[in-house]
């Protein structure tokens, strides 16, 4: 029996009361200025950070909305293995990124697993990333368009983790904004 939607550790677009509650459910990595604003958990300033989720995951989908700048880096980790130091080596990078240097890892694409053709922009609205891991089976949809389907069993489980970085040349990155985040295990 498939289990509903479980809206992640309190992240509810109830009000911003309720999401600066939600945020005492996440573990802070890095100094971004994580906080609640209008319905929605909100980053623009730091070097970069990460909430972390508290708990770990191995199968599961993940339905995000997220509003990035133009300017924006950011992105979905999965499956981190050391939730502590998170990179793109040790869990996948679901990317938030429309002026990556390199856009063939660019927004929808998963970095250095799944490159996307024709990076779709995601700067300046609302967007919604659906992102399922089974196994080794990774896809990732972004505005009901699938941007990444790729086998890999590098990583096999870990916590979820949504990112703040930094511009291109360690400038100070875009506004960041997520509402709406849930997980269903499957």
């Amino acid at each position: 029996m498939k289990r509903p939607f479980v809206i992640v550790m309190g992240l509810l677009v109830a009000g911003a009361a309720v999401l600066a509650k939600g945020l005492e459910n996440w573990n802070r990595i890095g100094d971004a200025n994580w906080r609640a604003e209008d319905g929605a958990i909100v980053a623009d300033r730091g070097k970069g950070g990460f909430l972390v989720s508290k708990n770990a995951y191995r199968d599961f989908q993940i339905r995000a909305e997220f509003w990035a700048d133009h300017t924006t880096n950011s992105g979905v980790f999965i499956r981190c293995s050391d939730p502590n130091a998170i990179t793109a080596t040790n869990a996948y990078e679901v990317n938030i990124y429309d002026q990556r240097p390199d856009p063939s890892y660019g927004t929808g694409g998963i970095v250095n697993v799944a490159k996307v053709s024709r990076m779709p922009k995601a700067g300046g609205k609302w967007n919604t990333y659906e992102i399922t891991a089974k196994g080794a089976q990774l896809t990732v949809v972004l505005n009901g368009v699938q941007t990444a389907n790729v086998q890999d069993s590098l990583h096999a489980q870990g916590p979820f983790a949504l990112q703040f970085g930094n511009g291109p040349n360690d400038a100070p990155g875009g506004v960041i904004k997520w509402r709406k985040v849930q997980i269903k295990p499957l």
